[in-house]
């Protein structure tokens, strides 16, 4: 593996990380606001958060305190500008539920506070009948069809469509690896990793139909989140809001609640996925999961941060090196959204862009077999 380049901060005013905690950050807070009915104290707990400068420690009396504090340590005290990205954003997300009482005793406890938006972004008719038409093309088109609208999916991500005012321009793939992914699977178990609720789940839910279906995976596991984060992050919840979608007669949708029922499809989480943390620090049962699976599918700009390291790397850095580490053959399907980047070919970047990195317009399907 080469040697890790420093961590990305937000300190740099003119840069992609400080512009998410001073623009979008924010944005947040005033939606879930204009969301809900919050009472007086909960709505003094997020404007506490909105105008926080500095980053201090959850409640004493948190159930995971003593997890943030070893997290967190540090951290502490410092703008929230100097410290790491993924932490930063992270610990963002785990004030924010702090502040509606979604651990707390009450009325307020489990409502997530993204409900409102998740729910109106979840996807249509018209968009159901276009991925429930792909299972009437030949097998091989089929294939290359569910990948991509999984791949392009991803795009429909909540948080950064608050501040992404402008119109997606067409989307552009600057790795396709696809074929290396369809030669590793060989009948085995498969594990995604979601990323956002909504219309990126639907196509995540088809991709898994058709492997369940053409026996390229025998069977699947769908990893959620345990908590709302990211604002359209999915929970089993957003699974089963998605899986009511399907019209009745759908065949995609009662062949995923029969393999749900049967156990070729599981649902399952941990609280790794809402820790400050990548996956060279998965703990040893979550790690043991994605050494037993054929593959490993992680959706997503998050996951592929966690991935590869949240890291000023070089785009041309190898996509395998960074990924030996993985315990198991793992593919990042994932649009680009923020700096991150590796596995570009020398070059490659002169003809792109100056906003390549963030646009959301540019993606990459890579794979380490």
């Amino acid at each position: 593996m080469p040697l890790a380049p420093p961590v990305i901060v937000s300190s740099d005013p003119s840069s992609f990380p400080h512009s998410v905690l001073r623009d979008r950050h924010p944005a947040i807070v005033r939606r879930v606001l204009a969301d809900h009915p919050y009472p007086p104290e909960v709505r003094r707990r997020l404007e506490r958060l909105l105008h926080s400068g500095v980053v201090t420690p959850l409640d004493a009396g948190a159930h995971d305190a003593e997890a943030w504090a070893a997290w967190g340590e540090g951290m502490y005290g410092r703008s929230w500008y100097d410290v790491p990205f993924l932490w930063a954003e992270n610990f963002f997300y785990r004030r924010l539920l702090e502040a509606v009482g979604y651990y707390a005793a009450g009325a307020w406890r489990g409502i997530d506070p993204f409900g409102p938006q998740k729910a109106a972004d979840l996807p249509g008719p018209q968009e159901l009948a276009e991925l429930d038409a792909l299972q009437e093309l030949p097998e091989e088109e089929q294939a290359a069809g569910v990948v991509a609208a999984a791949l392009w999916g991803n795009r429909a991500d909540l948080g950064f469509r608050l501040v992404q005012r402008a119109e997606q321009p067409a989307g552009e793939l600057l790795v396709d690896e696809r074929k290396r992914m369809w030669e590793v699977l060989r009948g085995g178990v498969v594990v995604l990793v979601a990323d956002n609720a909504g219309r990126e789940l639907l196509p995540d839910l088809v991709l898994l139909d058709f492997l369940l279906r053409t026996g390229r995976a025998a069977r699947a596991e769908l990893h959620v989140k345990p908590a709302p984060y990211f604002v359209s992050d999915a929970l089993a919840a957003d699974v089963l809001a998605e899986l009511a979608r399907f019209p009745e007669g759908s065949a995609i949708g009662g062949r995923l609640a029969a393999a749900l029922r049967d156990g070729r499809l599981r649902l399952h989480t941990e609280d790794f996925y809402c820790a400050p943390l990548t996956f060279h620090e998965a703990p040893e049962g979550l790690a043991a999961r994605f050494a037993a699976a054929e593959l490993t599918i992680l959706k997503g700009d998050l996951n592929y941060r966690r991935l590869v390291g949240d890291r000023v790397w070089p785009a041309t850095t190898p996509f395998e090196s960074v990924t030996e580490y993985f315990p198991g053959s793992v593919a990042a399907l994932r649009t680009v959204k923020s700096d991150v980047v590796t596995g570009l070919d020398a070059g490659a970047e002169r003809s792109l862009p100056g906003s390549w990195r963030t646009s959301g317009a540019f993606a990459l399907i890579q794979v380490r077999g």
